[in-house]
C-alpha cells in the first residue's frame, strides 16, 4: 500500500473529486482528515472511522483553517500529504457582464483558500511530505464567460510553484493537476447553463466529442493522478503540473 500509516489532508472532501481521492487515499492505507464546508447526509459513508475524521472549515476563514489543521494533527499526527482541491466554479457570463460581487466570491475560494491552505497545512506537515493543488485546464488557457475561474486557477498554479521552491528546503514536493471537464455536480452546473443559452447538440456532448479518448474525467482519474503524486512514486517529482484531461482539445 503506497499510502500506509500515512495522514493525508484533503479539502473539498465531500465533493466528486475530494470524495473519490478519499475513498483511494483509504484504500493506500492512510488515515484522513476531510475538510469541507458541507458533509451532506450519505456523500462519506461507509469509510472506517478509526481512520477518517470530518472537519467542517469555510477555506477563506483563516482562523477555521488554522484551526482545523490544529485538529487534524492532533487526531492523527503531521501531515505528510495535502491535497489543497476545495474549490468552486461560479456564474457564467461575459466580462462586462460579468457581477464584481461574484468575481471575489470565486477568488476568495479558489485563490484564498488554496493560499490559507498553504500558509496553515505546511508547517504542520512531516518533512518529505507532498502537495497537491487543483487547479484545472482552465488554468492553462482562456475561454469565453468563466473570467473568475480561469483568473483563480491560474492563481492556484502561480501559488503551488511558489510553495514548491519554499518547501524544497523540508523535501516537500508541491505539485498542481489540471483536470479538464469531471463526472459530477460541477460539470452539471456548467452543462445546464450552457444549454440554457441554447445550441443544436447538448452541451455535455460537445464538450465529451472534444476529448480524445472520448469520454470525459471521471473522478476517480484524478484520484488515480493525486495518488501518484502522493505517494514516493513520484518521489523527484515537484514544481510541475499534470494535465487529467483525456486530450481534450
Amino acid at each position: 500500500m503506497r499510502l500506509q500509516d500515512r495522514h493525508c489532508l484533503v479539502t473539498g472532501a465531500a465533493g466528486d473529486i475530494g470524495g473519490a481521492t478519499v475513498r483511494r487515499m483509504l484504500d493506500e492505507g492512510a488515515r484522513v482528515s476531510m475538510l469541507d464546508i458541507a458533509f451532506p447526509a450519505g456523500r462519506l459513508a461507509g469509510l472506517p472511522a478509526e481512520r477518517t475524521v470530518q472537519l467542517l472549515c469555510d477555506m477563506t476563514d483563516e482562523a477555521a483553517v488554522e484551526a482545523s489543521a490544529a485538529a487534524a494533527v492532533a487526531r492523527f499526527g503531521p501531515v505528510h500529504v495535502f491535497f489543497n482541491n476545495a474549490g468552486i466554479e461560479g456564474e457564467m457570463a461575459p466580462l462586462p457582464a460579468f457581477d464584481r460581487s461574484e468575481f471575489d466570491r470565486v477568488m476568495q475560494v479558489n485563490v484564498t483558500g488554496v493560499f490559507l491552505g498553504l500558509k496553515h497545512v505546511m508547517p504542520v506537515m512531516a518533512d518529505g511530505g507532498s502537495v497537491i493543488v487543483t487547479s484545472s485546464t482552465a488554468g492553462l488557457k482562456g475561454s469565453a464567460n468563466t473570467a473568475a475561474y480561469v483568473a483563480s486557477k491560474h492563481a492556484a498554479l502561480g501559488l503551488a510553484r511558489v510553495a514548491a521552491v519554499e518547501g524544497a528546503a523540508r523535501r516537500i514536493r508541491v505539485n498542481a493537476i489540471h483536470p479538464t471537464a469531471v463526472r459530477g455536480r460541477m460539470i452539471r452546473q456548467i452543462t445546464d447553463d450552457l444549454d440554457r443559452r441554447g445550441g443544436t447538440q447538448p452541451a455535455i456532448e460537445r464538450i465529451a466529442s472534444g476529448i480524445l479518448l472520448g469520454r470525459l474525467v471521471e473522478p476517480d482519474d484524478v484520484a488515480a493522478t493525486v495518488i501518484y503524486l502522493a505517494s514516493d512514486d513520484s518521489r523527484m517529482v515537484t514544481g510541475t503540473s499534470i494535465v487529467v484531461d483525456g486530450g481534450a482539445r
